[in-house]
Formats: C-alpha cells, sequence, structure tokens
C-alpha cells in the first residue's frame, strides 16, 4: 500500500501534529492553538479520556492554567489541603503547609477534561482511534492505517513506550527502582475515618510510611470533597504487596488499619502496579520533531512532578516554535531544549534519589532546591534572560 501524505500549513497559519492526547499533548495543543497554529492531535484510544487518579499542581503548572483563562474551573473542582503530613510507623515526623507555592490537588479525569474541552474551544482538530507508528524528523507522522500527516513542527506526546521516539532511534538510559505503586480513585469515607481516628485532619495530604515489618507506604490525597486518591506504594519483589488487579486488603489492613474504610474501596477496582522508573534521552529533540512528557522524562512520582514537567515543557516548546520562523523551527527546538531541559533534568536526579533512598519517609522534603521546578513559572517571558545570555 503506498503511503499517502496530507499536508497542512501551507496557508497562512502553521500547522502542528501532536502524537497524544494527554496532558503535554493537550496543553502543547492549546498554546500552539493561541498562538494562531492550526492543530491537529492523534490519540490512538477510541475515547477522549485520561485513565488515571489523582495528580498534584503546583505553581508551574497552575501558571500555565491560568495563562489559558483556567483557573476558576479548575478551583471549582479540585481543593488545597492545609498540610501536607508525613508519618512513619503512624508517628507524626513533619507537616508541612508548603509557604510560597501555590499547590492544589484534583482528579486526573478532572484535570483531562478541563484541558480537552479548552482545546477544542481554540480550535484543536482530536482525532481519536489514531495510533502514531512513526515519526521522521522533516515533520512527518505515520500512522497506524498506513497514512502520512506532516507539519511545520510534530509533537512527541505518545508517553513513556513513545513510537516518536523509538522511530527516531533516539538513545535513552533507563533506571528502574525496587518500589512501584498502584493507584485508585475511591470515595473519601471521611466520617468513617473520623470514627477511626477523630484526632486527625482528614482533609491533610497524608503520607503514610511503613519500613517495618515490611515496606507499605499508602499516599492519601483528597482530591476534592467527594474523591481521594490514595498511592500504595510497595517494593517490586514483594509478591503480596505489589499484587494486581486485587489488592491483598489483609496484608494492607495489618500495616495501615486506620485505613480501613478506604483500602476495602480500592480492592474493590482493579488496579495496575507501575514500577518507579527514570529514562533519561540523549537528545529531546530531531529536526522539526520535539518529545515532551513520559516520552522524554519519565520520573519518579517523588516530587510529584511528573505531570507538573510534562506542561512546562509543553507550554515552552510551543512559545519557542511559535516565536521562530518556520525555517529556523529546528534550531528553536535544539535551543529550547537547552534552555528548559535542565530544570527537568534536576527534578528527575532528585526525585530518582528520594525513591531509591526512600527519602521522603524522614518528611521536610518541600524545602530548597527541591522546590525549583514547583516554583519555577514557564509563563514569566523574562525568566531566562540570564540563562539566554550565556
Amino acid at each position: 500500500m503506498e503511503h499517502q501524505t496530507e499536508v497542512r500549513g501551507q496557508g497562512s497559519a502553521r500547522h502542528a501534529e501532536i502524537a497524544g492526547a494527554g496532558f503535554a499533548g493537550l496543553t502543547a495543543a492549546i498554546a500552539l492553538a493561541r498562538r494562531g497554529w492550526s492543530v491537529r492531535v492523534h490519540e490512538k484510544g477510541l475515547e477522549l479520556r485520561e485513565q488515571g487518579a489523582g495528580i498534584v499542581l503546583w505553581n508551574n503548572t497552575l501558571r500555565i492554567l491560568d495563562a489559558f483563562g483556567l483557573t476558576e474551573e479548575i478551583e471549582r473542582g479540585s481543593m488545597r489541603p492545609p498540610f501536607y503530613e508525613t508519618r512513619m510507623q503512624n508517628r507524626i515526623v513533619s507537616d508541612e503547609d508548603v509557604p510560597g507555592i501555590p499547590w492544589r490537588t484534583m482528579t486526573r479525569p478532572f484535570l483531562h477534561s478541563v484541558l480537552s474541552s479548552a482545546a477544542i474551544r481554540e480550535g484543536v482538530e482530536i482525532v481519536t482511534g489514531s495510533e502514531v507508528v512513526e515519526a521522521r524528523d522533516a515533520g512527518t507522522l505515520r500512522l497506524a492505517n498506513g497514512s502520512e500527516v506532516s507539519g511545520d513542527l510534530v509533537i512527541g506526546a505518545d508517553g513513556v513506550g513513545s513510537a516518536v521516539r523509538d522511530s527516531l532511534d533516539i538513545r535513552y538510559e533507563r533506571h528502574q527502582a525496587r518500589d512501584g505503586i498502584t493507584r485508585f480513585l475511591v470515595p473519601r469515607c471521611k466520617e468513617e475515618l473520623q470514627a477511626i481516628e477523630p484526632d486527625t485532619e482528614w482533609d491533610n495530604v497524608i503520607d503514610f510510611w511503613n519500613l517495618e515489618p515490611r515496606v507499605l507506604r499508602v499516599l492519601y490525597t483528597p482530591a476534592n470533597d467527594r474523591e481521594l486518591y490514595i498511592a500504595l506504594m510497595a517494593p517490586a519483589d514483594d509478591a503480596e504487596g505489589s499484587a494486581v488487579p486485587t489488592i491483598n486488603l489483609d496484608v494492607w489492613t495489618s500495616i495501615h488499619p486506620q485505613l480501613t474504610p478506604v483500602l476495602k474501596k480500592a480492592a474493590g477496582i482493579e488496579g495496575k502496579y507501575f514500577r518507579y522508573q527514570t529514562n533519561r534521552l540523549e537528545q529531546w529533540t530531531r529536526g522539526r520533531v520535539a518529545l515532551v512528557g513520559d516520552a522524554a522524562h519519565a520520573m519518579a512520582p517523588a516530587l510529584a512532578q511528573g505531570g507538573g514537567c510534562a506542561m512546562m515543557n509543553a507550554y515552552t516548546v510551543a512559545e519557542a516554535a511559535s516565536a521562530a520562523s518556520t525555517g529556523d523551527i529546528p534550531d528553536a527546538l535544539v535551543e529550547w531544549e537547552r534552555i528548559e531541559r535542565p530544570y527537568t533534568d534536576r527534578c528527575q536526579t532528585r526525585s530518582q534519589r528520594y525513591a531509591d533512598t526512600r527519602g521522603m519517609s524522614k518528611g521536610g522534603q518541600f524545602v530548597g532546591e527541591n522546590n525549583e521546578t514547583a516554583l519555577y513559572d514557564p509563563t514569566d517571558p523574562r525568566r531566562h534572560d540570564d540563562v539566554v545570555a550565556r
């Protein structure tokens, strides 16, 4: 079968093709559309939806959502917990109100719905059931149905198993930690929890660590008035702790009995166990193609910045490409990576260190250099004045 190539961007507006309709792909799509591009997003799933549990957004992503005019909508469906509490063996070791850093918790489906609706309002074309299998650095995507599409800019936001990245033969190193997590969205069960521990502030994010007699951690994150995001962490070699699709309720409640009401809810949901991994690419760009999100920089979730880095890099690559002439886009992408990547590289390193050492069990992590990415403002036009001059 001969490939048919559809070329866009020959009129007044430049055109972008994006692989992946997750947070990174939709953020890039909105940012480009607002700058006058025509944009098409390819989503291999048959439905436009986010399969996930909860997410924490910090200043870096909240600034982007504000730039998109989405702050009020986001605040209506999310919350700002009073404290980030860390417990070790059920003893409180830190209670952080994260001063000076805006942050909110929400469900991933809610955030995805807000972004996808915003993209559609901006005129972005989203094609479901459209799987990208190959990219070329000239700005072409080949689809599973054999057709090809091209644009002035191509963005690979197609996840940790990125076909865009792999087809361009971009080399990378993968580091796997000893632990992994299974994520769930469950009802808050706040009254039941308060009956067990009436003195606990169940609106806090609470990081329940337990290292003896076995390593089992529960990250308890209220997402709104009704829904709770819980992440159950266990070593990969703990067959009972990492059991899926159904968690071993007896094991988890034996270690975290005060969480029995929500653990029972999780036991009724099929889960997937994801081992922590950090992927470091040789390069994020090739020709007219840029990689963002897990396709470029998958990281351990220790500092809750996987989604944040995905969105801020998607936003800034759209900004960089828009500022360049069409012929200069490849060079602009290289410069974008030079300027923006160090922030993500440092965040990956810090997150990996915490994951490898289980250092978050000590609490007090939202201080100093650990806050660099959370505090970053990708919408500030002067954020790189000193870097660009180097």
